[in-house]
């Protein structure tokens, strides 16, 4: 009998050392802090691996110091412009101080979440209804701001809030959509507005183009048509130089046949009137004028006329022309009464003069 007491008194001690040893044993991982109370006394905050704490007496309470997520509900508030909306967030937290958050609030989390929603409510409440549904960074900012001090006395840092959905009421969503298809129909309206005006405008710039075209088309033919009756009037007015020159050479020669035929056996033919006859004597044989090196051209454009077939002054060509024409004729009239005086061919400056004293000695001739 004695023998069983003994034994029931050693399993019982046995159990309650296994039981001390397990109870002063307390292990914390590596993402907690725990708070130690000894008798409901607060001692200190064990770290994570093994500690060893009083048996029976002691009682400890866990942190997680990982950043923790806290779904704030959906809340429903008045806009400064009276629209009522529904939101809710979502707050990111983390424990900075375990001992602050065992001693100074209960339930931190709870706490957190009831801080958050107030704060939502508020902030909301502050703005207007079109920037609730736009400046979302806005209000998650805000929300921040709003939370920091007072979670800071707890031991809790707010990393973040992030506002999930604005949502305004029925009636102001419907007023809302109706606005937006007004604005397309107004966008719709100016963009086919505009493009009816840039078609008028690029057609009225084609149209403004062909004309210019059309224009500088018909001024060309104007200009190319003037040319050739510039080139036709240079042409004819050539013609006439020509036929006036043939015609000055026939009568030079009848005076000299006629002269001939007179007395005197000697006579000077003068340089104007050799040149000319060099021209058009190839076709006279048994002529003793021949071309010297200072025998004119044959009928070629000189380089103003060419020039002028190129767009030059054709009037003050054909100006030129006569005026060249009228210095030979009286030239070669000069020079041919100086051959039958004997004088000096500069000293003569009358052509009606030479011509009459030629004719007077030609009718002479005829009566001898």
């Amino acid at each position: 009998m004695a023998t069983t007491s003994l034994l029931i008194i050693g399993a019982l001690a046995l159990v309650v050392v296994v039981a001390s040893l397990l109870s002063a044993i307390e292990i914390v991982n590596a993402y907690e802090k725990r708070a130690l109370t000894v008798f409901g006394e607060y001692r200190k905050l064990l770290e994570p691996g093994i500690n060893i704490v009083p048996p029976f007496v002691s009682k400890t309470y866990t942190f997680d110091m990982r950043t923790q997520t806290l779904d704030v509900p959906r809340q429903e508030a008045i806009t400064r412009d009276n629209s009522p909306v529904t939101a809710d967030a979502v707050v990111y937290i983390k424990v900075m101080d375990a001992k602050k958050a065992f001693l100074e609030v209960d339930n931190y989390k709870k706490a957190v979440s009831n801080l958050a929603q107030t704060t939502l409510r508020a902030v909301l409440g502050d703005m207007e209804l079109d920037d609730t549904l736009n400046k979302r960074q806005q209000i998650n900012a805000h929300i921040r701001e709003e939370l920091d001090e007072p979670t800071d006395e707890w031991g809790i840092r707010v990393e973040s809030v992030e506002v999930r959905e604005v949502n305004p009421s029925k009636d102001v969503q419907q007023a809302m959509e109706q606005q937006t298809s007004a604005e397309r129909k107004r966008r719709a309206m100016i963009l086919e507005a505009q493009g009816e005006r840039r078609s008028a405008v690029e057609k009225a710039e084609g149209d403004k183009q062909s004309d210019i075209i059309r224009a500088q088309g018909e001024k060309q033919s104007q200009i190319l048509e003037a040319q050739g009756d510039s080139i036709s009037t240079v042409l004819r007015a050539k013609s006439a130089e020509s036929m006036g020159e043939r015609a000055v050479i026939d009568k030079g020669m009848e005076t000299l046949s006629e002269i001939g035929q007179g007395e005197s056996t000697t006579f000077v033919l003068p340089q104007e009137l050799s040149s000319l006859v060099g021209r058009y004597g190839k076709h006279l044989s048994g002529s003793d004028v021949s071309e010297g090196e200072e025998s004119l051209e044959s009928l070629e454009f000189d380089e103003e006329t060419r020039e002028l077939i190129g767009l030059d002054d054709i009037a003050e060509i054909i100006g030129e022309i006569d005026k060249e024409a009228d210095m030979d004729v009286e030239a070669m009239e000069q020079e041919a009464q100086a051959i039958k005086e004997g004088k000096d061919p500069a000293t003569i400056t009358d052509p009606d003069e030479v011509i009459e004293e030629m004719d007077q000695e030609i009718d002479g001739g005829s009566g001898q």
